[in-house]
């Protein structure tokens, strides 16, 4: 039970690092270098930080609002096969859980602005 848990876990780490942590971490590095070379080394950090914090936001509510969907979805599923006529009522939980990942998208997308 516990050595799948792991590998799930490794398995998530390594897609969060390679489709989301990574290219963010990119632009951040650009943007710096850019800055640097006019020789403002806060302004460096300062974007350096902040495309840390952009993918670090994505990452978390991305993987928050799976969990979420997944744990809901099954449970309204469940429902769903006993009362079909809570489905609809389901899915807007479902729903709901899903607009975490966009809110985490959107963070991003400003705290990238700011570079």
């Amino acid at each position: 039970m516990i050595k799948s848990l792991f590998q799930r876990f490794k398995i998530m780490l390594g897609v969060v690092l390679s489709g989301i942590i990574l290219p963010c971490l990119a632009i951040a590095a650009e943007e710096a270098a850019k800055v640097a070379s006019s020789g403002d080394i806060v302004s460096a950090y300062k974007a350096i930080g902040l495309g840390a914090s952009a993918a670090f936001a994505i990452a978390a509510s991305v993987l928050g609002a799976g969990y979420a969907v997944g744990r809901i979805g099954s449970a309204a599923l469940g429902a769903a096969a006993e009362k079909p006529e809570l489905l609809t009522r389901s899915i807007l939980f479902v729903a709901l859980a899903e607009g975490l990942a966009v809110l985490g998208f959107a963070i991003a997308m400003m705290l990238m602005q700011k570079i």
